[in-house]
């Protein structure tokens, strides 16, 4: 059911907010077209220096701020052919020559590691040269993806102009079941919109259900916010997001601003978590999800836990809380890919590393992989379930591969009985 909140004369939406703060004014309207100061430009190895290197050596200009930069090798790490020896060597090179001070080499993916690192903060305008930059909304900031020609323009001035977006909000009530999690919420919502169900706008996930959620599954749902169509994926910044930030050694932040007004303009979706099951996307869309009952019984030849989407420490718990004791299915490659080394280390620490190699998992670097057809992609004609954000055609690597997307729930699942599963069954 969808209606629209009515409009108070100065009641602004967290974007508006976030928005009006980064070009200077006391609010702003949905419609306008302002010029936003940048407090932080994210690239990686394969979107920035090698594209951003020569542009700007033609122009002969300058990075605006080197300490607003952060750049992460993990698109081609660790490097397998001369290809991408280049790419990792001309941004190791670009790095040090530019004295860039926030680079992180093979120490995970992008939106994982920079967040641990305590980079987004709530108030925040941040651009990232990359798809699911928007996961930094999860921390009350306003983050989105750009390409090479606006991040140049960025890297130059430290400005973007923005039209300010309508916001659509998602809120959650009840509270989410025993193995259902963050993706599954995702796969539904995006199952029932599509992937332009976004429509480029701001949309801000709310409620008690995603209150309560950890912030790795609320950088989950800011995350594949990319898929729904959106702009950027808002939650506004709590206890919790201090907590995480606290942990990661940021400075502390005014959190108080950062809300949605009541009686700002806005389009709400109302959904109820308690009645909520594990969902699983069919070939080759994201939007091709239904419930977990629909896909049951379907053979997988892979299961694969990887992806800034899904192998966060998070993740690998829920993935251990399945295989705890278990081996998988005869037949079955299980490949657990974690999101970043501080994820991967504090896994090991608390023995839930363990579980997954115990039940055949073969441990994988910690970087983008197969989910952008990278490293060991999948071969032909397999079919696959996944963890990671998308399954188009040709993704992850062969395009005779079908690749279905679940929760690390739904996924170990899997595995465990070579076959998809409702995780609830396992668990129970």
């Amino acid at each position: 059911m969808t209606s629209m909140a009515s409009s108070g004369a100065k009641a602004q939406t967290l974007a508006q907010k976030l928005i009006a703060h980064a070009s200077g004014r006391a609010a702003v309207a949905v419609g306008e077209i302002v010029t936003c100061g940048v407090d932080l430009a994210m690239f990686h190895d394969s979107s920035g220096p090698r594209r951003l290197k020569p542009m700007l050596e033609e122009l002969g200009a300058q990075i605006w701020d080197r300490s607003r930069v952060v750049l992460v090798m993990d698109h081609y790490v660790p490097e397998r052919d001369d290809d991408s020896r280049r790419i990792v060597r001309i941004a190791r090179e670009w790095a040090r020559d530019q004295q860039l001070p926030h680079v992180y080499d093979s120490q995970g993916i992008c939106h994982v590691v920079v967040p641990q690192h305590g980079h987004i903060r709530p108030g925040m305008l941040c651009v990232g040269g990359d798809s699911h930059s928007p996961t930094g909304g999860a921390f009350g900031a306003y983050m989105f993806g750009v390409g090479s020609t606006e991040m140049l323009g960025v890297v130059v001035t430290g400005e973007i102009w923005l039209r300010v977006p309508e916001t659509i909000q998602m809120w959650w009530d009840g509270a989410l079941p025993r193995g259902v999690t963050a993706k599954d919420m995702m796969l539904h919502m995006i199952g029932r919109f599509g992937m332009n169900g976004g429509r480029y706008q701001a949309v801000e996930f709310a409620g008690p259900a995603v209150q309560a959620l950890s912030m790795q599954e609320r950088m989950t749902l800011s995350n594949m916010s990319a898929e729904l169509g959106a702009q950027t994926g808002l939650i506004a910044p709590d206890t919790t997001t201090a907590a995480f930030l606290a942990e990661a050694g940021a400075p502390p932040v005014d959190m108080a601003p950062w809300f949605t007004d009541e009686g700002a303009e806005l389009t709400r979706h109302r959904f109820d978590a308690s009645t909520l099951e594990p969902y699983v996307a069919a070939p080759h869309s994201p939007a091709n999800a239904y419930g977990v009952s629909r896909y049951a019984g379907t053979p997988v030849d892979v299961a694969y836990i990887g992806a800034c989407t899904g192998a966060k420490l998070d993740d690998l718990r829920a993935a251990a809380q399945v295989l705890r004791g278990h081996r998988v299915a005869s037949g079955i490659r299980l490949i657990v890919a974690p999101a970043s080394i501080q994820d991967q280390e504090q896994a090991r620490d608390e023995g839930v590393l363990q579980v997954l190699l115990d039940a055949g998992a073969e441990l994988f670097p910690t970087a983008c992989g197969a989910c952008s057809g990278y490293g060991d992609p999948m071969g032909d004609d397999v079919t696959v379930i996944s963890t990671t954000a998308r399954n188009f055609k040709g993704r992850m690597g062969s395009p005779s591969a079908q690749v279905y997307l679940g929760s690390p729930y739904t996924v170990a699942a899997a595995a465990l009985r070579g076959f998809v599963t409702d995780p609830r069954e396992v668990l129970a």
